[in-house]
């Protein structure tokens, strides 16, 4: 079972980057990000936990999302329409602006904490859910060529939202290899909130 996670997850990251080789304008991309800005703070930093930190996630990553979403495989209600004026190298220009700068540190309910960092560091062997290093580091930075995102400071409000998107198969981006929704399906909602939790405060 974990051999089968593992290649799903490896799949997911030769799948994630095929359309995302070229990289971004990081100084072209701040001349594009009014529109971003309201929601997700000029530096990427949004102050609203529902809404995601962008600043320091990978180019790959971000440019696949926006991508996504323009395209229709990713709906995100609150970005209908957002992006329609912008082509490809905008959306990767946008990428490479927030992925430059720095994501600002959450702080860890420490009731969650535990049980958050287990799951996280070592996965849960009953279930056969594996730990979350494996893709996005123990350090949760991720890892952008691949295109498996930085973690580490995201609100917990935002990441709850979207492995429950995934365990529920509202979010279906993840490729076919369906390696998010796999994992979160395994996943109990007191452990989406704990391992959220977890994330918020890694550093």
């Amino acid at each position: 079972m974990n051999k089968l996670l593992v290649s799903l997850v490896l799949s997911l990251g030769i799948a994630g980057t095929a359309h995302a080789a070229e990289l971004g304008d990081a100084e072209a991309g701040a001349e594009k990000v009014a529109t971003c800005s309201a929601c997700h703070g000029a530096d990427g930093n949004s102050v609203t936990p529902t809404f995601p930190k962008l600043a320091g996630m990978g180019q790959h990553y971000l440019f696949k999302q926006m991508l996504d979403q323009k395209e229709g495989r990713r709906v995100i209600v609150e970005m209908t329409g957002m992006l329609d004026n912008f082509d490809e190298q905008d959306l990767r220009d946008i990428a490479a602006h927030f992925a430059s700068q720095t994501m600002a540190l959450g702080v860890a309910d420490p009731e969650l904490y535990e049980r958050g960092q287990a799951i996280y560091r070592g996965g849960d062997i009953e279930t056969g859910l594996p730990a979350c290093t494996g893709c996005h580091s123990p350090t949760g930075k991720g890892n952008d060529p691949a295109g498996y995102p930085r973690l580490a400071g995201q609100h917990a409000e935002y990441i709850t939202t979207q492995l429950t998107n995934f365990r529920e198969h509202e979010r279906t981006n993840d490729g076919d290899s369906e390696v998010m929704r796999t994992i979160a399906g395994r996943l109990s909602t007191r452990d989406i909130e704990a391992v959220s939790n977890y994330i918020q405060g890694l550093r």
